[in-house]
């Protein structure tokens, strides 16, 4: 059997989550996943810089080493929740603004040199920026819901920088534990996001937002996932919402063969689930996770609150009880042996 990257049929049967682990870590830039994570296709070349196939990779398996798909999943993803609580910042966000909060006291403090964000523009398209300093992560607050290849952006602060931090939600934070792990040790802290599922961008602007939603998109100011429902606040003060069951079909296609749903290889979890409205659900998963939380100034916390970690597993099962059967018929068709759930 012809030897070829793992990664080429995590392509082929298309559950590349697209979260760049491959592209930040390849020597010889063999592959360059498209930062706006269109759906891509196998045999088209073009959407790469020299190609995933066999014929132009150089064989060194980087990428396998770092691909969340090839390493799998695992089944319980709270095994390693060291401390569970809620928190609230007073910088505006997307609920507690916790994880600006993080961010701007690292960076304030000079415990970290950078990490990646996304902005967007008020016509949701987005772009990939490096925070350096404290002032950069009001850029970037608001969950956005569309997917941009995040970890892919880290190839040059590699070059540059010694202490990087990545959010991300769990597919990029897995490839980031990965690359930490097996490649590169500049990666000092990892802070994931809630994630059910993320929409490619066309789809969001063009399906979504005008036609489920009956809005224009510089309308809108806000997104939502809340309480069944996805919702949409607009410039004038009013809420729309649509029921999460007409949208989630739209959601990228690897969304649907993801089974983990709070990040469990991150240092630090965030989402709004399981905590009361404007606040966040906190997960410290790591020493790490810990020695930079409480180096965080200007966090309200809560213990305990409600409705709590109940309503986080909840969801995690849903994620996992609707995506395992997609991910493991993939993993049927793949000739190596290393994917699946342990």
């Amino acid at each position: 059997m012809r030897l070829h990257p793992k990664i080429a049929e995590v392509i082929e049967y298309d559950v590349c989550t697209a979260c760049g682990a491959c592209s930040a870590v390849c020597p010889v830039k063999a592959v360059s996943v498209n930062t706006k994570a269109e759906i891509r296709d196998p045999d088209d070349l073009t959407l790469y810089v020299k190609g995933a196939a066999p014929e132009v990779c150089e064989k060194c398996y980087a990428c396998g080493r770092v691909c969340p798909v090839v390493h799998g999943y695992l089944k319980d993803e709270f095994e390693n929740v060291q401390n569970f609580f809620a928190a609230k910042s007073a910088i505006p966000g997307q609920d507690g603004g916790v994880t600006s909060a993080i961010l701007k006291s690292l960076l304030e403090k000079n415990e970290i040199d950078c990490v990646v964000g996304i902005v967007r523009d008020e016509n949701w398209q987005t772009e990939l920026i490096l925070m350096t300093k404290p002032e950069d992560v009001d850029k970037t607050t608001g969950t956005k819901y569309t997917y941009d290849s995040v970890v892919s952006a880290l190839r040059e602060p590699f070059e540059q920088y010694e202490r990087i931090a990545v959010v991300g939600v769990p597919c990029q934070i897995h490839g980031s534990r990965l690359i930490m792990d097996n490649i590169n040790d500049k990666i000092v802290l990892l802070v994931g996001l809630f994630c059910m599922e993320s929409f490619y961008h066309d789809v969001m602007t063009e399906k979504i937002i005008p036609e489920k939603l009956g809005l224009e998109v510089s309308d809108v100011m806000k997104l939502d996932f809340a309480k069944g429902k996805f919702w949409a606040y607009t410039k004038d003060g009013e809420t729309h919402n649509v029921p999460i069951p007409e949208i989630a079909p739209l959601a990228r296609e690897p969304c649907h063969a993801c089974c983990d749903y709070t990040a469990i290889h991150a240092d630090i979890s965030v989402g709004s689930v399981g905590a009361p409205d404007g606040w966040n659900s906190v997960l410290i998963r790591t020493e790490t996770g810990q020695k930079y939380f409480d180096l965080v100034e200007g966090l309200e916390t809560m213990e305990d609150p409600k409705p709590g970690m109940s309503l986080i597993k909840k969801l995690a099962d849903m994620k996992h009880s609707n995506n395992t059967e997609h991910y493991l018929e993939a993993c049927e068709k793949f000739t190596f042996d290393d994917a699946g759930i342990y």
